[in-house]
C-alpha cells in the first residue's frame, strides 16, 4: 500500500532515549541497524507512511547521534530531551513544550523506537478504528504463545479492556495472560497530555507509565478502544544482540518478498 498523505491532525511521539545496557553496546538502542538501517528509522517511516504530518523524538542517551541519523528527513523531525529518563509517561510528557507552542496535531501515536517491526497498515487499521469511535485514547494488541516481557492486557469479565498490566506488577493469573501490549498508542492529544499529569510512579520500578493514562481515561468515563491488530510477528521488540539478529532476517524477508520495494521503505 502507498504512502497515506499527510493529515495535518495527526502527528508522532517516538522513545528513542534509551541506553540498551543488554545490547553490549555503547550505541543508543534504536540506533542499531537493522536490514543496514538504524531500527528507529523503521519506526518514524511507519508513522510518516500512516499519515503522521509531524514526527517528535524523545532522546536522550548520546542524544546528537541520533539526531544525526535524521538530518537528511523531509520533512524534518522534532527532538525533545528526556533526562534523567523517569519512564515512558515523563518521556511522552518531555513534548508538553510542542503541544504549547501549537506544534501537535489533535491526534497523535506514541510509539517505541526499539520496535522496526512495526508496519504502516497496523497504524492505519488503528488510526480507522480512533477516528471512527471517536475515542480518547486507542491501542492494538496482540495475542501471543510466550508473553513473558510484555505488559498484559486485563479485560473485565465481560470482555472489556480495564488496563493495562506491566509485568513487574503482575499476579500470577494476570501473568498467564496472553493478549500483550506491544506498544502501539494514539491518543486524542488534549485528552493525553491531560492524564499525563496524574500519573504517578506507585510501582514495581518507580517510573511513570505511559500506559497508566488508558486507566485514567476510562475512569473519566472517556471512550478506549483496543483493537487486536498487530501481528505476532511484529511484536518482537529489540533488547539482545539475539533479537536485533531476528529482526534483521525478517525484515530482510519482508524486502526480498516484494511486499514493498526498497524506494517504498525508505520513502
Amino acid at each position: 500500500m502507498t504512502a497515506s498523505a499527510p493529515h495535518p491532525a495527526l502527528s508522532a511521539i517516538v522513545l528513542a532515549a534509551g541506553k540498551g545496557t543488554r545490547m553490549k553496546s555503547d550505541l543508543p538502542k534504536v540506533m542499531h541497524p537493522a536490514a543496514d538501517r538504524p531500527m528507529v528509522r523503521w519506526v518514524v517511516d511507519a508513522a510518516r507512511q500512516a499519515g503522521a504530518a509531524e514526527v517528535v523524538l524523545v532522546v536522550g542517551h548520546m542524544a546528537e547521534l541520533v539526531r544525526g541519523a535524521f538530518t537528511d528527513a523531509r520533512p524534518a523531525c522534532h527532538f525533545v530531551l528526556q533526562q534523567p529518563q523517569l519512564g515512558t509517561g515523563h518521556a511522552v510528557d518531555q513534548a508538553r513544550p510542542l503541544l504549547e507552542r501549537g506544534l501537535l496535531g489533535e491526534h497523535c501515536f506514541v510509539l517505541c523506537g526499539d520496535g522496526p517491526l512495526i508496519r504502516p497498515d497496523t497504524l492505519r487499521t488503528l488510526l480507522q478504528r480512533h477516528l471512527a469511535t471517536g475515542a480518547a485514547a486507542s491501542l492494538a494488541t496482540s495475542v501471543v504463545p510466550l508473553a513473558t516481557g510484555y505488559g498484559r492486557i486485563q479485560r473485565g469479565p465481560d470482555g472489556r479492556f480495564e488496563r493495562i498490566v506491566e509485568q513487574k506488577d503482575a499476579t500470577p493469573a494476570q501473568l498467564a495472560i496472553r493478549e500483550i501490549n506491544p506498544s502501539y498508542y494514539l491518543f486524542r492529544t488534549a485528552d493525553l497530555f491531560a492524564a499525563l499529569r496524574r500519573v504517578t510512579n506507585q510501582n514495581a520500578s518507580g517510573e511513570y507509565y505511559i500506559t497508566d493514562v488508558f486507566e485514567l481515561l476510562l475512569r473519566d468515563g472517556r471512550r478506549v478502544e483496543v483493537v487486536d491488530a498487530v501481528p505476532p510477528e511484529d511484536v518482537l521488540s529489540v533488547n539482545t544482540p539475539e533479537q536485533l539478529a531476528e529482526v534483521d532476517a525478517i525484515l530482510r524477508r519482508r524486502l526480498a518478498g516484494g511486499s514493498r520495494t526498497h524506494a517504498e521503505a525508505r520513502a
